[in-house]
């Protein structure tokens, strides 16, 4: 907008509103206008980010087709930025689970069979 226009504008706002009610009404609405951009601003950055999540992941599955081997720069320099927001996210004492806490194999037989098996063994 012109310097004109916003004149035009002022003027008529002036005469709809009134000398009293003017300042308020400006406060408003610039209080208004700041939220509005406030909330552009936080959708573009979060845009952006999941953009760049997006774009991560994408060479993340291209490293991984290519068996982590023969990595581009662009694949390396994604693989670094996972792994070091990897390391972040961690906490500091973290350390590898104990032999007990590790998880059991899993029977490769259906329950059903080793169900019946250890009924036979135990003669019922």
């Amino acid at each position: 907008m012109g310097f004109w226009e916003l004149l035009v504008i002022a003027v008529v706002a002036l005469l709809v509103l009134g000398p009293e009610r003017l300042p308020g009404a400006i406060r408003s609405t610039m209080k208004t206008v700041r939220s509005i951009k406030q909330f552009g601003n936080q959708m573009q950055a979060e845009l952006n980010d999941n953009l760049r999540v997006h774009e991560l992941h994408q060479k993340l599955k291209d490293a991984e087709a290519k068996g982590m081997l023969d990595l581009t720069s662009d694949e390396q320099a994604a693989i670094d930025e996972l792994t070091a927001a990897a390391n972040s996210v961690r906490p500091a004492n973290a350390q590898l689970l104990p032999e007990a806490a590790k998880p059991t194999a899993i029977p490769t037989q259906p329950l059903s069979e080793t169900a019946v098996k250890n009924e036979n063994k135990t003669g019922s």
